[in-house]
């Protein structure tokens, strides 16, 4: 945490980064037409502030190359974000464009549920969760991730957050389907915002399958 680093460790930092895009530019040389050493740059860019104006041409660079690449995306909705060099109104622009130009199996449907969880979890009621835009959000990633490569790199991801949002919402069972699938891997959001991932992504497991139980028990209940 910040608070907790030294003036020479930022400094060392920062100088870390300087070096970091000479070996970029030196990559981008030797690969023209690779999206890589330019998405890796959207990190460099976050830590160094790139103005705005910096950061939409180091885009260009990349969507000519890869327009729907997933951790592009995903860096780039971190810079736009109000933590770091953007704004709610401009993350939440970023995600929906990008979620709304993408063919499905892209994952960037995600988008739109990772810039909600940056913005709003922290603060959020029960019933934020279950509006009918953002259940028609999670609909959308969940159709998305039927379609996606099953060796997509990004759909175990992708699964964690749903199953996020299906427990909040109360789709118990839906969540556990997703749950099963990547069960004992905790590196993702939201798991990882939090000091004892493991603790907080086991509460919410354990939410769904308790109440997957009660529900299925409830329906096979003979009728008196």
């Amino acid at each position: 945490m910040a608070q907790h680093t030294t003036a020479q460790q930022f400094e060392g930092f920062h100088d870390l980064l300087m070096r970091s895009r000479e070996q970029i530019a030196r990559a981008a040389a030797l690969a023209p037409e690779d999206s890589a050493p330019h998405v890796v740059e959207l990190w460099t860019a976050l830590g160094l502030g790139y103005s705005h104006d910096q950061l939409r041409s180091l885009w260009s660079l990349i969507t000519e190359r890869a327009p729907h690449h997933y951790a592009a995306h995903y860096a780039a909705l971190q810079y736009w974000c109000a933590k770091w060099r953007g704004s709610e109104d401009l993350a939440r622009e970023f995600a929906a464009r990008a979620a709304a130009s993408a063919p499905r199996g892209a994952l960037l449907t995600l988008l739109p549920l990772i810039w909600w969880y940056e913005h709003k979890d922290d603060d959020a009621r029960s019933g934020d969760y279950r509006t009918a835009a953002l259940i028609a959000q999670v609909d959308a990633a969940l159709e998305d991730v039927a379609a996606a490569p099953a060796d997509h790199p990004r759909l175990p991801e992708a699964r964690h957050l749903l199953a996020w949002f299906l427990v909040k919402q109360k789709r118990h069972t839906a969540a556990l389907e997703q749950f099963l699938l990547v069960d004992g891997y905790v590196d993702a959001l939201p798991w990882r915002y939090h000091t004892h991932p493991q603790a907080v992504h086991c509460a919410a497991r354990e939410i769904a399958v308790r109440r997957t139980r009660k529900e299925t028990l409830k329906v096979r209940r003979p009728q008196s």
